[in-house]
């Protein structure tokens, strides 16, 4: 593997107590801890959702005659899908587990950061959870829209709280992984030698560095208004409610591809493995891709406010910067299928999942193109075309990708392999179901059926088309219980896993599964002929 080492002091191996995993500072537990935290929120949320589908089932109440209660639904469905699941889950979960072992260090830069982000994390986790047993239940969406919010008598406070503690987590462990990549690589390992997936996770960092603090300000500036008298959003007092939509989509549309470059990175890095394939134009998809993603992200956010009121040339310059974005983002999709064009694939369980994520976000990105046109925005905006092009350029295209990456680092993590029957069956009923469900929505909102309405009595007519909505969030319902149950079975009935089951070129497969803390027995000095997808490459 062209691969040498230096003399590192070895530490005693894994403990498995309570107490042990509570007070650790080694990044793979934490790591799991995460993915811990991540998946529980996504269980809750995903409740939440099939709540909203049940309702939505039917024209007139179906299981609540309260719309504030499906306020609420909406309300944790949304934050914590996001805030909760998916951000944690790419640069929690996946960038404290793989950093690391990806650049040969032995761990973070700062471990005890490290571990406060993760205790931070979880206590918003629970916050997030007390919505559910407080009288005064947030019921203003994840996005906490003026003056609704600053009007309603749900608890704003509570959902400006658990931002705050979301956000102040991933400034802390920002800091971190920035500081562990750019100072603790291995000998040997270069810009261009790095794993697609490090690169992707140094950029969405970068992007949470710059704009967390955009939505901190918004967020508590809402606080201000309502609890002590402040007029940020009162128009009557010169005030702005559209200021805060500004501010709020200025951090959350950059959070887009916070969600997305972690996403793509891990994907690369399953397709070069399971296709035996040098990724295609790598400095392309990095410098290009990703450094175009960081450097435009910031450049779309007002595509989310074209029917709010503004001048055409501010539209216009917007809908421009909007499809410009996907110039970068094309690079990727080109990297992807460059690297799998002539490929040996093998179709595993995380390359089932990879191959889905690329079908899931071509629909995706294709349906983005209409939401960036001001002309056909206009009308399809804030319908339930809207919410089926974020489900599938975001939402499940990035579910796909951490469920895939579950499944790759599952032998790594536990020790064991998991049955290929099990996974393979939940990918297709997910697969199926996420279809059924987003794609009737498209046809939903061309309609013109609004998004975030409890009832629809004056668009009954499209009643069957939201029972067939329905039906498919029941069969991702049983698609996800199935990956549960792979999951489960793996770790009590797997098994026992090779070091290296998938015969990758990368570092972070060269260590022992699971690996020791300290990760390397010896430090890795890597030769300049390695390279982390040199497949092809004589040993």
């Amino acid at each position: 593997m062209h691969i040498t080492y230096e003399a590192l002091e070895h530490k005693p191996g894994l403990g498995q107590t309570l107490k042990e995993w509570i007070f650790t500072i080694d990044h793979k537990r934490i790591g799991i801890l995460y993915l811990i935290g991540s998946m529980a929120a996504f269980a809750v949320a995903g409740l939440m959702a099939l709540l909203i589908r049940i309702e939505l089932s039917s024209v007139g109440p179906t299981i609540t005659s309260n719309p504030g209660t499906y306020n609420v639904w909406l309300y944790f469905h949304g934050a914590a899908m996001i805030l909760a699941f998916q951000i944690p889950a790419l640069t929690g979960f996946l960038a404290n587990y793989l950093v690391p072992l990806m650049i040969g260090a032995k761990d973070m830069a700062f471990p005890r950061l490290n571990a406060l982000s993760l205790w931070l994390y979880w206590m918003g986790i629970i916050v997030a959870l007390l919505t559910f047993v407080i009288p005064d239940s947030p019921d203003i969406m994840w996005t906490g829209y003026p003056p609704y919010s600053l009007k309603t008598g749900g608890n704003t406070a509570f959902y400006v709280f658990t931002v705050h503690l979301m956000g102040f987590s991933s400034i802390v462990g920002g800091i971190n992984l920035i500081t562990t990549i750019l100072y603790m690589r291995a000998p040997g390992l270069t810009w261009n030698k790095l794993n697609i997936f490090v690169w992707s996770t140094l950029g969405a960092f970068i992007l949470q560095m710059i704009f967390i603090p955009v939505l901190a300000a918004a967020v508590t500036t809402l606080l201000f208004d309502k609890y002590l008298g402040t007029h940020f959003y009162d128009p009557s007092a010169g005030g702005d409610v559209l200021l805060y939509q500004n501010l709020f989509w200025f951090y959350s549309h950059p959070a887009v591809y916070v969600i997305l470059l972690p996403t793509i990175g891990i994907i690369f890095d399953i397709v070069a493995t399971f296709a035996r394939n040098r990724v295609f134009n790598y400095k392309m998809v990095v410098y290009g891709g990703i450094g175009g993603v960081v450097l435009m992200s910031g450049e779309v956010w007002i595509h989310h406010l074209f029917t709010s009121g503004m001048p055409d040339w501010i539209r216009i310059g917007m809908m421009i910067s909007t499809l410009l974005i996907s110039i970068p983002v094309g690079l990727l999709m080109i990297g992807l299928l460059g690297t799998l064009y002539r490929g040996a694939i093998q179709y595993t369980t995380p390359m089932l999942y990879a191959v889905g994520f690329i079908f899931l976000f071509l629909i995706g990105g294709l349906t983005g193109i209409p939401n960036a046109m001001t002309a056909i925005d206009l009308y399809i905006h804030d319908t339930h075309f809207v919410v089926a092009h974020f489900h599938y350029v975001m939402a499940v295209a990035s579910t796909f990708a951490i469920f895939g990456s579950i499944y790759y680092l599952f032998p790594k993590m536990s020790g064991k392999m998991y049955s290929e029957t099990l996974g393979k069956i939940g990918f297709f009923i997910l697969f199926a179901g996420v279809n059924i469900t987003f794609f009737t929505m498209f046809i939903i909102g061309f309609k013109g059926m609004p998004r975030r309405y409890y009832d629809y009595q004056q668009f009954a007519h499209l009643e069957g088309l939201q029972r067939i909505a329905t039906i498919g969030a029941f069969i991702i319902g049983l698609g996800a219980l199935v990956v549960l149950i792979s999951w489960i079975h793996g770790l009590v009935a797997g098994k026992k896993a090779p070091d290296n089951p998938w015969g990758s070129k990368s570092i972070e497969w060269m260590t022992s599964t699971p690996p020791p803390p300290g990760n390397f027995s010896q430090i890795p000095v890597l030769s300049g002929e390695w390279h982390p997808y040199g497949y092809g490459r004589k040993e």
